[in-house]
């Protein structure tokens, strides 16, 4: 709906009064934009005023998760819907911050609406203003100081999500401002269109004498593919010109896995195949990425001739020197190279079809770590789990998200993406218990759909007692916890802590937190057990009510890619 072509609500719901409450304006707004829901916590002028215009409320138990509910619902629907998400001045603000400083490195695009203090008492301390803090994890971040620019400030807002590198955008609205009146009608908003740029015809052709000069390129698609529903013109480009392709780990899903020309995900782990095509390759073609740099991502060699196609100038050129950068939508830049290509009437014959030689490597992988993915040991393997859950769920119709931490790098490498959208993977700046969230948002996002997130007990202690959100908001999540008793990975860092005092030692069981926040709770500590106790936990989750799953694992240090 947010490109433009969503019909205006009917003005029958819409205030029609000459003078109406700022927050009603606001509501009238998002009424007009086709938003769904409301998310936030805990209160806001904003929830009463949308809930008069049939815009429901998504109350959270913590402002973090609100924000995080807010990304996945971004997303899921690949910023086509506007996400929304209000929460108190003050404290609520001040813990809003880590969630956006997620969505801000996930790129997820995002409206923003933080009350404020009353004009004039923001900047005395120790008050918190918004505008001040939350500037360097946003993309525009302002404060309303008049009731009557309104009009102007939410069109700004709302056209800086749609257009552009999509990201948080934050619009600070003071208590008192949204009790005064002001003078216009929601019905008279104008819903920004979404503009999508091409790059420069000249920088094309450039990029594609390259590309087809290249002896072993390999594509690196990241989030941007998914943002502008580019799949298929990826795909196409891929089978022309016989390019292995890998995805970043927020792009994973952009090209299916199943493909023939699938290489798998680059992530700090990693399947055999990306490293073999990456080590060889002469040229990356990053499509929709900003090539960050991160401990979560692999990184390329200095050795590479990297070609860029980013929407953000910022991109260019960030953390890798690039041999040249286009900026545009990349759904529109594929369709400029394929025509270019085709013009040139070019032949791929002399290179040779990668597909033979990914099928190989890709065997040789599974076939080594098959051991540990059917494992039957006691306790049970992570990676017993995620064979279990790759045959128990569909990949078609199923939405998976990994947490930080084990769970990200035990999943990624062998859950097969098929299809856009399939999968939230994030690996930028990783906070632990995102994950939750994240799949709350998605299904709120698709109710067809199953939703899974899998994560380690730290990362479920964060955000607990939000699973009660999944349960009181009608969206049945499946929520897969590890439980091995310990941070994973953390002894490492701290061996005479963990050595003396056992400081990454865990206790608890989860289950029971589950059944207590009215969901259904499940424990597995036999691996015979773990399969029917997944297809008992998903036909929960099919029939309407949040699932958990308790798994008792076996911390395991081994890591594709790195073991």
């Amino acid at each position: 709906m947010a490109d433009g072509t969503h019909a205006m609500a009917d003005d029958a719901v819409l205030p029609k009064a000459a003078s109406i409450s700022g927050a009603d304006y606001i509501a009238g707004v998002l009424k007009v934009e086709g938003v769904k829901q409301i998310i936030g916590f805990p209160a806001s002028e904003l929830f009463d005023a949308s809930a008069a215009l049939d815009i429901p409320p998504v109350i959270a138990r913590t402002q973090r998760v609100a924000v995080n509910i807010a990304e996945g619902y971004a997303r899921a629907t690949a910023g086509k819907e506007l996400a929304v998400v209000t929460v108190q001045y003050g404290p609520g603000a001040e813990s809003a911050f880590a969630g956006i400083a997620q969505a801000f490195n996930d790129r997820a695009p995002m409206l923003f609406l933080p009350t404020g203090y009353p004009r004039g008492s923001e900047a005395v301390a120790p008050n918190f203003e918004s505008r001040r803090n939350f500037r360097h994890i946003t993309k525009w971040c302002e404060a309303a100081t008049r009731v009557a620019d309104l009009p102007k400030l939410m069109h700004a807002a709302i056209s800086r999500v749609r257009n552009g590198p999509p990201a948080p955008v934050l619009l600070e609205l003071p208590v008192d401002l949204l009790a005064e009146r002001l003078d216009a009608l929601p019905a008279d908003h104008r819903r920004p269109a979404r503009s999508v740029p091409q790059a420069d015809g000249g920088e094309v052709v450039a990029l594609v004498e390259t590309l087809l000069a290249a002896k072993n390129p390999v594509i690196l698609a990241g989030q941007g593919i998914l943002s502008a529903s580019a799949t298929t013109a990826l795909v196409e480009l891929a089978e022309l010109l016989k390019i292995p392709v890998m995805t970043t780990p927020n792009g994973k899903s952009g090209f299916p896995e199943d493909h023939p020309l699938a290489l798998g995900t680059a992530g700090r782990a990693r399947p055999a195949t990306v490293d073999h095509f990456l080590d060889r390759a002469d040229v990356v073609l990053a499509l929709g990425s900003s090539l960050t740099r991160s401990y979560y991502i692999l990184p390329i060699s200095d050795d590479k001739v990297i070609l860029q196609v980013t929407l953000d100038a910022a991109d260019l050129g960030k953390d890798y020197p690039i041999a040249q950068g286009l900026i545009g939508d990349v759904g529109l830049v594929l369709k400029q190279i394929d025509s270019r290509i085709r013009d040139t009437r070019h032949t791929v014959s002399k290179r040779p079809d990668p597909t033979a030689e990914i099928a190989a490597q890709r065997a040789a992988f599974m076939a080594k770590w098959m051991p540990l993915l059917r494992s039957d040991s006691r306790p049970i393997s992570p990676y017993r789990v995620v064979w279990e859950l790759m045959q128990a769920v569909d990949p078609k119709t199923s939405i998976i998200t990994h947490d930080a931490g084990n769970p990200r790098d035990q999943l990624c490498p062998f859950y097969v993406a098929t299809v856009p959208g399939s999968y939230i993977g994030w690996g930028k700046t990783t906070q632990l218990g995102s994950s939750l969230g994240f799949g709350i948002g998605a299904k709120l996002a698709r109710p067809e759909a199953t939703v899974v997130n899998v994560m380690g007990e730290s990362a479920f202690g964060m955000v607990a007692i939000d699973f009660e959100t999944a349960v009181r908001s009608n969206l049945p999540v499946l929520t897969v916890v590890l439980r091995n008793n310990v941070l994973g990975g953390y002894a490492k860092s701290m061996p005479v802590a963990t050595q003396k005092y056992g400081a990454n030692r865990m206790t608890g069981s989860y289950a029971p937190i589950a059944e207590a926040l009215g969901g259904h709770g499940i424990c597995v500590t036999e691996p015979e057990a773990l399969r029917p106790a997944l297809l008992a936990a998903l036909d929960r989750v099919r029939s309407g009510q949040a699932c958990l799953l308790e798994i008792v694992t076996h911390e395991e240090p081994r890591l594709a890619g790195l073991s």
